[in-house]
């Protein structure tokens, strides 16, 4: 077998271990419908909205009308009209869903495999703040959970306006609204990891998460204060969330990255890009 096919098959393999998470994830905080070649799942309690699926193990044939089925009760529930997947998994299905009228957003999906004796670029490095896992109660908790709101305000790698006022009014916010509460319950059931690092005024200044499920864990919501970007924040979270990982048993991390630029700064500290991951929601109003 030459490298080109080895690399392929081990593509495939990895793609196929993360539609069984994509599957799972969910299901701890969702109720699930089946509508055709779909999954749609609906979230309970005041948690994140979810959407629409790929069902585990299909492979369609989907229809506009599947869609516009699907989109139908997303609506009647009060629920975002959207659906994701992975376009190399399932590369049929981008044109159905843009047939139907919604817009397609490419975000590089990147993996990051653990079973060798490779590591992140950023883990032994002893410079910078103090980055750690949080548990429930820690302190840094509130401004851990406020980070990724402003920073996800402020898109993109360039400094931002948000700096620490702004981050200790929006953690007040955090603990106010049941937003801390729901991520202990997260980090109680082992459904969260939450890291972070320790800043100015006892605050977090960046933070991230990894879900681990059955060896396979998506490291996601990573985030920098804005004004504190490019400071290399982000990238030792991200390699602090590798080795807890690592550590605890997890075989393959992947994560989905905003844009080519922001995938670059995971590339640095070990991911290979593998696929592409699409997430489909109504056009924006002109």
């Amino acid at each position: 077998m030459d490298t080109h096919t080895m690399h392929d098959t081990a593509t495939t393999e990895v793609l196929a271990r993360l539609e069984s998470y994509y599957d799972a994830v969910p299901r701890f905080s969702a109720t699930t419908e089946e509508h055709g070649p779909f999954t749609l799942f609906l979230r309970t309690g005041n948690g994140w909205h979810y959407y629409g699926r790929p069902a585990l193990g299909g492979d369609g044939p989907f229809t506009v009308a599947d869609v516009d089925r699907v989109r139908a009760r997303q609506r009647e529930l009060g629920a975002p009209e959207a659906f994701e997947w992975v376009h190399e998994t399932t590369p049929g299905l981008r044109a159905v869903i843009e047939a139907a009228g919604l817009a397609v957003h490419e975000h590089p999906l990147l993996v990051l495999e653990l079973d060798g004796a490779s590591a992140p670029a950023a883990a032994a490095d002893g410079d910078g703040p103090e980055v750690r896992v949080l548990a429930p109660g820690d302190p840094l908790l509130p401004s851990a959970v406020a980070v990724p709101h402003l920073a996800f305000a402020e898109p993109g790698t360039q400094l931002g306006t948000a700096g620490v006022e702004q981050l200790a009014d929006a953690a007040r916010t955090a603990a106010a609204d049941g937003a801390v509460a729901r991520m202990e319950g997260r980090i109680t059931a082992g459904r969260t990891v939450l890291a972070a690092t320790v800043g100015p005024e006892g605050l977090a200044t960046a933070s991230g998460c990894h879900q681990p499920v059955d060896g396979v864990s998506e490291i996601v919501a990573v985030a920098t204060l804005p004004s504190l970007r490019r400071q290399g924040l982000a990238r030792r979270v991200t390699a602090h969330l590798v080795e807890h990982a690592r550590a605890t048993g997890v075989r393959t991390v992947f994560l989905s990255a905003s844009d080519d630029a922001v995938a670059r700064i995971y590339q640095q500290v070990g991911f290979r890009r593998a696929a592409t991951a699409l997430i489909a929601e109504p056009p924006a109003a002109d």
